[in-house]
């Protein structure tokens, strides 16, 4: 019997695809890019219309000859690359090697590695889409023109060895221009004045001091700060206000390629290369018990927080059984879609609401499991109640001076049952944090208030933090630089290059980052910089949509 031809990118998708087809199909990988531009030449052609020239990339000769000789004894072929541009590039590329032996020829999609998705993506085979390649092919003459122009020019005017990317250089460029505000930053000093207070009936609680006659308090000095501390020890008190009123805190939308590296990186210390790494191997597929090969998330380069409306009804179905009526909101809830946001595919989510943690656990290894858990619990809490609160309020006033505590007691946990939201990046840590106190439940207007201490602290402003790769992430996708495929790249071969260094977990421009930097944007600055790069992704977009 004649079968027809898969080929995917990976060995590992392809054996989890072999289980969900019959006998009926073989599954062939091409292992990611047959075809690349030689590093030995420019290859693009400049004065004939940008034309590029690929070549097969040496070594991957045995594999093309071996989907060739599959293709040429076939029914049919699907090609079934990454759902992405890149994706469909490889899908040209393995399409062009294959035409002249088999003609029937189709692409198709797996946005997860289930039963499902490989069913449905086979149920709707298309063209390759000739816009998505253009729109990749773009991109790569584009890097290729300003790589092999600029780094001569720095080789030249540098040393032998060094080189200019166009996306890479910029966040260079951003990495470098926050270094020379940190070494330019002159630190100023000013002060803050807390009080404790005490109440008849022994309440005791700390407020800050925020007006002076009706002003900010404007204290850069101790001489100044001790001057208010006799004046506001002269002074009798009273609770002027206290309010209360409900907050409510929405959760987070679920996951794209950009916020899951930043939040792996804050809470799980995961470099953005090793999160895509390992959310590969989830998507690709795990042996889980029974269930077998088993792909866990859907594809992990999204810019877009929709979610299928199958999963949405999985996913309110679960958090009734498991949380109860009060914790799911009477609508589902929908996302805004960002203003890059290609909305081709899914969010990041679990493929199935069986696969729970707790189900999946024993089945993968120890970082694994943590972000597989980090996408479940984000991807269950998007559609969950927001937390309430009760915000309350005090004001203690004495002649002149104002001043004000606040405290928040949680009344509904709603999302926070599952997904804690604040995660400080830095570990928590708060430098010169004030002293703040719970307040007492009993506090009223008109009681008056007993000042039993001041706590004057010194402060001196801090310069801008250096970035970390998660929030040089946030930054590129905030400015519109990159894509979901890029930004892990982005941050590797900046420090790859020795242009950057990571200490702590923090991004510190190297001397050498700062000269090539210095070089590239007094040189070239209408190509590295972000308003060109931003544009750059802009009309790559609109080439990708056939506009």
């Amino acid at each position: 019997m004649e079968k027809s031809l898969i080929i995917v990118e990976s060995p590992a998708k392809a054996k989890t695809i072999n289980k969900y087809l019959g006998k009926e199909y073989i599954v062939e990988a091409s292992v990611g890019h047959i075809k690349n531009l030689p590093k030995s030449k420019l290859s693009v052609d400049i004065d004939n219309d940008f034309s590029v020239v690929y070549e097969t990339i040496a070594g991957k000769e045995d594999i093309v000859a071996r989907i060739k000789e599959k293709a040429a004894k076939a029914k049919a072929v699907f090609i079934a690359t990454d759902p992405d541009r890149e994706g469909e590039a490889i899908a040209a590329h393995i399409a062009d090697e294959i035409k002249d032996v088999n003609k029937h020829i189709r692409r198709v999609l797996f946005h997860e590695i289930t039963e499902t998705g490989v069913k449905d993506g086979m149920a709707h085979p298309k063209k390759i889409d000739a816009h998505m390649v253009m729109s990749q092919q773009a991109r790569r003459a584009m890097d290729r023109i300003v790589g092999y122009k600029v780094t001569p020019f720095v080789w030249k005017t540098m040393y032998y060895g060094l080189s200019a990317g166009r996306v890479q250089s910029v966040a260079l460029r951003l990495i470098c221009e926050r270094e020379a505000s940190i070494l330019k930053f002159v630190p100023e000093e000013y002060w803050s004045l807390t009080a404790e207070f005490t109440t008849q009936r022994d309440d005791k609680f700390l407020a800050k001091l925020v007006k002076v006659a009706g002003d900010d308090p404007r204290m850069p000095d101790e001489t100044t700060t001790n001057g208010y501390i006799a004046d506001v020890r002269k002074q009798q008190y009273e609770i002027t206000n206290v309010s209360r009123k409900p907050v409510k805190r929405n959760a987070p939308a679920p996951f794209i390629t950009s916020t899951l590296q930043q939040e792996a990186a804050k809470r799980l210390r995961m470099s953005s290369k090793r999160t895509m790494m390992l959310a590969q191997k989830l998507y690709e597929g795990q042996e889980i018990g029974e269930e077998g090969l088993t792909g866990l998330i859907t594809y992990m380069r999204t810019d877009s927080t929709r979610l299928s409306e199958e999963a949405v009804a999985q996913i309110r179905e679960y958090i009734y059984n498991n949380y109860g009526k009060e914790y799911l909101p009477k609508e589902p809830r929908l996302f805004k879609k960002g203003k890059s946001s290609q909305d081709a595919h899914e969010a990041i989510r679990p493929t199935s609401v069986k696969l729970t943690p707790k189900v999946v656990k024993k089945y993968l290894d120890k970082d694994m499991f943590a972000l597989y858990e980090l996408i479940w619990n984000r991807f269950i809490a998007c559609q969950m109640e927001p937390a309430e609160f009760e915000q309350i309020t005090v004001e203690v006033t004495g002649g002149d001076y104002l001043f004000r505590a606040s405290d928040q007691l949680p009344t509904f946990r709603g999302f926070l049952q599952v997904y804690d939201d604040i995660v400080e990046e830095n570990g928590g840590e708060q430098e010169d944090a004030d002293p703040t106190s719970k307040l007492p439940a009993n506090l009223a207007k008109g009681q008056s208030a007993q000042l039993t201490e001041l706590l004057p602290l010194q402060h001196f402003t801090k310069p801008p933090g250096r970035y970390s790769e998660a929030s040089l992430v946030k930054e590129l996708e905030s400015l519109g630089i990159g894509r979901p495929s890029t930004y892990a790249m982005i941050v590797t071969t900046v420090v790859d290059r020795k242009y950057v260094e990571q200490k702590e977990r923090k991004l510190y421009a190297s001397e050498l980052g700062m000269q090539v930097n210095k070089l590239l944007v007094s040189h070239f600055p209408e190509i590295f910089n972000v308003k060109f790069t931003a544009k750059m992704e802009e009309e790559l977009d609109t080439i990708a949509s056939g506009k």
